[in-house]
């Protein structure tokens, strides 16, 4: 009898298997760090094949590490970096360019191109997202008039386009598919039929023959092939943040979460109606659940969060690691009226800037680097209030009822207690992180498991969950509006800084 579901996560710095009990519980864990190609400013990519064997080799691991065989697992699960972009040959399956990733800007033009007269919210209506550069259409577009041969071929037939989910998938089963949640962030599928939008296809210059099938993201979609989970069912997929808020269990409309990734994601789950988004969030879905209806959400994007720590650890060799950053941000008592605004690749929501760029503001000669390691945490927290203002905001005019009494949190730098007791602080609500932190692959998980009876029902998932930890907030509310007003002079220095 199997006892347990693996979940593949296939993330934007990492390839990861982990194997989940009927709890939801870690039993397991594999992880490979894969290379992050930068060949000019603003691109970045990954190489799709050495993400594979990444996979490969996680799933082999985390089954040998922890004497399991096929036979132990009831399903399996896959959870993505979204947007990030690959085509490959139906033939043979090598890429024919590098992928592209959610951060990559060099469709700038592009995109500014696609939006016409119309602009950014050309489409907005049936994708329920603006144009820019984040999204896999104008990627997949790019790939299209820049590699040899790329349009005919894709004509023909003989290539296929997917986000790492159809990377993966195709790898395991053979099969050419792809979810809703990971269709609805390519700007090419409508909200509303959950199919390939024709007339966008045509006007982006996407032959239809190359997209994959979009399936709902709990159903079994076929078998694993070959390796070491042979003969087991592939039965969910979620792209990542949407995977985290189907782990934290916000399954009922009003009930939000934020990851705190590479880049941090709120998702606040709006039922089964899609809203388009007056301030500046995207329209999404949130997860299919078979033939059920669909369930949408309103999503804040934000581009840098984790990633600054990388870059303040990496590109200047300030920290050792990034474990380093908290105890020296503690060292100081406040930033020193230094403000980190980190638009490297301009400003996601609510602001969607691509003409900004990174500043640091308010510099004096007392700020010290302790000074800038706290900045850097709390541009986090200054972001996020950012998004659930926009969140209130477009609650309010939709007249859905909500109000944000806590937040559920998830990820990487939710082990930061400085950061964490700042988010409750700005936020003015309590932050709660629970006892699994693994969300995004518990959420890929029990897509999966519920597929396959592995769990009855919803009802399951939320008895799973359970709270590990509470911040509350603690800052008084002249403090509080003090600093947004301060923060807020500083992201608008990041303006009209890229032509």
């Amino acid at each position: 009898m199997p006892r347990y579901v693996v979940a593949i996560d296939q993330g934007t710095t990492s390839c990861r298997c982990i194997v989940f009990d009927r709890q939801g519980r870690v039993v397991g864990l594999a992880q490979k760090e894969h290379r992050q190609i930068f060949p000019r400013a603003g691109w970045v990519e990954h190489d799709a094949e050495e993400i594979w064997r990444s996979t490969d080799q996680v799933i082999g691991e985390v089954l040998q590490d922890n004497d399991l065989t096929a036979a132990d697992i009831a399903a399996v699960g896959v959870t993505n970096q979204r947007e990030t972009t690959v085509v490959w040959e139906r033939a043979t399956g090598k890429p024919i360019y590098n992928a592209i990733v959610w951060q990559d800007t060099r469709t700038g033009k592009l995109v500014t191109e696609l939006g016409g007269e119309q602009g950014p919210n050309r489409y907005a209506e049936r994708t329920g997202l603006p144009l820019s550069t984040y999204f896999a259409g104008p990627k997949l577009r790019w790939i299209l008039d820049h590699v040899a041969g790329a349009k005919e071929r894709a004509e023909a037939g003989e290539l296929c386009f997917g986000t790492m989910d159809s990377w993966v998938l195709w790898h395991l089963t053979g099969l050419h598919i792809t979810d809703v949640t990971n269709a609805s962030r390519t700007m090419l599928m409508d909200l509303r039929t959950l199919q390939w939008d024709s007339e966008i296809c045509a006007e982006f210059g996407i032959p239809e023959a190359m997209l994959p099938e979009i399936r709902s993201s709990s159903e079994t979609y076929g078998e694993i092939e070959t390796g070491a989970l042979q003969g087991i069912p592939v039965s969910g997929i979620l792209g990542d943040q949407q995977a985290a808020t189907f782990g934290q269990a916000c399954l009922s409309p009003g009930e939000a979460k934020n990851t705190y990734g590479t880049g941090n994601f709120m998702l606040l789950n709006t039922g089964t109606t899609p809203i388009v988004s007056k301030h500046g969030l995207l329209t999404t879905v949130c997860y299919q659940l078979g033939d059920q209806s669909p369930v949408y959400a309103l999503e804040g994007s934000i581009a840098v969060t984790g990633s600054l720590v990388q870059w303040f650890r990496d590109n200047l060799g300030i920290i050792g690691s990034a474990d380093d950053i908290e105890p020296l941000a503690r060292s100081v008592e406040d930033n020193g009226g230094a403000y980190f605004v980190p638009a490297f690749s301009g400003l996601f929501a609510p602001r969607w800037r691509p003409d900004a760029r990174g500043v640091i503001a308010g510099l004096t000669r007392f700020v010290n680097k302790a000074h800038l390691a706290r900045a850097i945490l709390e541009s986090t927290a200054f972001q996020t209030r950012e998004v659930v203002d926009a969140m209130r905001a477009d609650a309010e005019s939709e007249h859905l009822g909500l109000e944000l009494t806590t937040l559920k949190v998830d990820g990487g730098m939710t082990d930061n207690d400085l950061l964490m007791q700042f988010q409750s602080d700005i936020l003015d609500v309590p932050v709660v992180r629970p006892v699994v932190k693994e969300t995004t692959a518990l959420g890929a998980a029990y897509a999966a498991g519920l597929a396959v009876g592995f769990w009855a029902n919803t009802d399951d998932i939320r008895a799973n969950w359970a709270a590990d930890k509470t911040w509350e907030p603690a800052m008084s509310e002249t403090d509080r509006e003090a600093r947004l007003r301060e923060w807020n002079k500083a992201v608008e220095r990041t303006y009209n800084w890229a032509e």
